[in-house]
């Protein structure tokens, strides 16, 4: 067993949390590589000696997720196995002053904007001249861009203005000169992802240009595909509708994160929407842009739902069949508007709720998944799994939505290959099929 290392410093980012998370780890693994360090992502060898964790601190689940791979790390530099601890990200940026006395083996603790000083710390440069210039740490075919930081919404239960400050446009070149690095790279697909993707430019021009800046990613030659992910419904700018249907290279896909549609439950929540503009607002996208596919996720158990609330939720999500759902329990998170707010939502009721939910959705992505039998759709694939071939289509986000599963025993398919698929069964949320000839 080593007690000190002897050989060049080599160090393990882990990532915990969502994909704008990612995004901050690829970065900072870039920032590392270009000083010289020899970096890995979320490496089980065993063979580095400083580790870097990436945390998340949005709901319970996940802070709870973030403090036990902490104290994990923590228990191998009691042993020796490590030399260096460093935590950095969400959590960090909310409950450093607490965890430094909890976890004292943790060598500095940083926040979310502490890039450079983090960087300082482990000895490397801040690299200004890397606008673009990542690790990726996602299957070289796709990879996120984070177009904005933070939020300057006042959503009753989010803490991520608390964590991630208030609302930030990157620069358009910024981001422009990114993608053109990825796709130099080979990246085939990228996903736009930020807390608010409408929001883009409010800060720079004046106004939402959400749609300006994505006619200038789609000339990018070679893009295939562009996604949307994360955009508020409340003042939804209307002109990325004609882009999103004219754009070949841009997925009919959006994700608009609606988390209720009770009237009370949206002012509960602070959402600035009501029911009936949110109903015309997905009527509104369905005419505009034919064919798209709309994800959203929804809360259950939120301080002032009551079963009439929870019903007309049901009732919604049975007429309005999203292509894809997902949900979650509330989680009373401090610093919040609903923090005031007595959490008297049961568990088991949120539960319960969350999981009725999840059973009627099912069976709508059932038969919707079934009418897609004996069609051929676009596919990208992202990977081989045993006897099969994995890949997604334009109206399905990685580790999220459906996969389609082509078996591997014909014709031999090529990882960040786009193929025609013919389906030919379908189960709840995955199709399988062949390819067309």
């Amino acid at each position: 067993m080593r007690t000190k290392s002897i050989k060049k410093n080599k160090i393990n980012v882990v990532t915990l949390g969502c994909s704008k998370n990612i995004v901050d780890s690829e970065i900072l693994m870039g920032q590392l590589k270009a000083s010289g360090f020899n970096v890995t992502h979320e490496s089980n060898n065993g063979h580095s000696n400083i580790i870097i964790i990436n945390t998340c601190g949005f709901i319970d689940n996940a802070k709870q997720e973030s403090i036990n791979t902490i104290l994990d790390f923590a228990s191998a530099k009691d042993k020796k196995l490590i030399d260096k601890l460093y935590v950095t990200g969400c959590l960090s940026e909310r409950y450093k002053d607490d965890l430094m006395k909890e976890i004292p083996q943790v060598d500095n603790w940083f926040g979310t904007q502490d890039l450079p000083r983090l960087l300082k710390t482990v000895g490397a440069d801040y690299k200004h001249e890397l606008i673009g210039e990542r690790l990726l740490t996602s299957p070289s075919h796709f990879a996120y861009v984070k177009i904005s930081e933070g939020c300057d919404r006042p959503c009753s239960f989010c803490a991520i203005p608390i964590m991630r400050g208030k609302h930030k446009s990157k620069p358009e070149q910024e981001i422009l000169t990114e993608i053109k690095k990825l796709v130099k790279n080979g990246v085939r697909e990228v996903i736009l992802i930020a807390q608010d993707l409408t929001y883009w430019g409010v800060d720079i021009n004046g106004k939402r240009t959400l749609a300006e800046l994505l006619q200038k990613i789609s000339d990018i030659e070679n893009l295939e595909w562009i996604r949307l992910q994360y955009a508020f419904p409340s003042q939804f700018p209307e002109d990325v509708f004609q882009v999103i249907r004219e754009r070949k290279n841009i997925c009919k896909y959006l994700d608009i994160p609606l988390q209720h549609i009770s009237d009370k439950m949206l002012k509960i929540m602070r959402r600035g929407i009501t029911t009936q503009r949110t109903k015309d607002l997905i009527y509104q996208i369905r005419q505009e842009i034919p064919g798209v596919a709309l994800r959203t996720t929804l809360i259950t158990g939120h301080p002032g739902e009551d079963e009439n609330d929870f019903e007309e939720l049901l009732e919604f999500v049975e007429s309005t069949r999203f292509e894809r759902l997902g949900i979650f329990t509330y989680s009373h998170e401090e610093g919040t508007h609903s923090y005031s707010m007595d959490d008297s939502v049961p568990e088991e009721v949120k539960k319960m709720r969350a999981e009725k939910v999840m059973d009627l959705q099912q069976g709508i992505s059932c038969e919707l998944n079934d009418a897609k039998i004996g069609k051929t759709f676009k596919v990208l694939i992202d990977r081989k799994e045993k006897e099969y071939f994995i890949g997604r289509t334009e109206f399905d986000s990685p580790e999220v939505d459906n996969e389609v599963l082509i078996k591997a025993e014909g014709d031999y398919l090529r990882i960040g290959d786009f193929v025609n698929i013919r389906i030919t069964s379908a189960d709840d949320f995955d199709l399988y099929g062949v390819l067309a000839k």
